[in-house]
């Protein structure tokens, strides 16, 4: 049987799965975004519990706290999680000559940013203020850009890796890896008194709306130009017995 990697995609994901995906998680950012600007108050009260009780044991827990912001500012990192975006892509084009798969890649992720920064501005959402803050952090609060890059970027990775027949143990690995990244990036917002919980949660459902989204927009366009095999390149004696 032939190795999947070394040609076409092995299995790729229906893309019924993916609009069956992406529509309960516009629904749901839809909804989230307007409780939000229209300031309901249940959501708010329950935002500033989750941060008071939060922030509390930020600050009564000096260790952790530093912890979490070396692994929000370094590991976890909208700018850290582009440049692995970016290593991907160069991996694409230079490896394999995947220039289509690398521009949707690219897209996608400049995407995620545009529209981050856009809900931004429209929401203008007021960040925690703390008379002990133990971090800070500038611009609008929702939704969290923090969380919302980590999605999008693990996601379409994972989705990557399993469109193109990557072995059972390396995609469990990515997946337990994507899961304690995007949850894990999530808790440190919060702790670290940045970000609201429903900021990260806004974070967390565009971040999957947009992954959903760049699945129907590879089948759409990327595919039907035909297959971009991801095997590795031919050395100089290929086709010899």
């Amino acid at each position: 049987m032939p190795n999947p990697s070394a040609g076409s995609p092995a299995r790729t994901p229906a893309p019924r799965a993916a609009l069956l995906a992406a529509v309960p998680l516009a629904v749901a950012s839809l909804v989230l975004l307007l409780l939000v600007a229209a300031s309901w108050q249940p959501l708010l009260d329950l935002d500033g519990d989750i941060s008071r009780t939060a922030h509390r044991r930020a600050v009564e827990d000096a260790g952790t706290t530093r912890a979490f912001r070396v692994l929000t500012d370094w590991v976890w990192d909208p700018t850290t999680m582009r440049i692995l975006c970016v290593a991907v892509i160069l991996w694409l084009v230079l490896r394999h000559s995947a220039w289509r798969t690398a521009l949707w890649l690219a897209a996608t992720c400049a995407a995620g940013t545009l529209l981050q920064q856009s809900v931004k501005t429209a929401v203008d959402r007021r960040r925690p203020v703390w008379p002990d803050p133990v971090d800070s952090a500038h611009y609008s609060a929702f939704p969290s850009g923090h969380a919302l890059t980590a999605t999008l970027v693990c996601g379409l990775l994972l989705w990557l890796l399993h469109r193109y027949g990557a072995g059972r143990a390396l995609w469990w690995a990515g997946f337990v890896l994507a899961v304690i990244s995007v949850a894990g990036v999530g808790l440190t917002r919060v702790w670290l008194g940045v970000h609201w919980p429903s900021d990260v949660l806004a974070g967390w459902l565009l971040g999957g709306l947009l992954v959903a989204l760049g699945v129907l927009a590879h089948h759409r366009w990327v595919e039907p130009a035909g297959p971009e095999p991801l095997g590795p390149p031919p050395g100089p004696t290929a086709g010899r017995p």
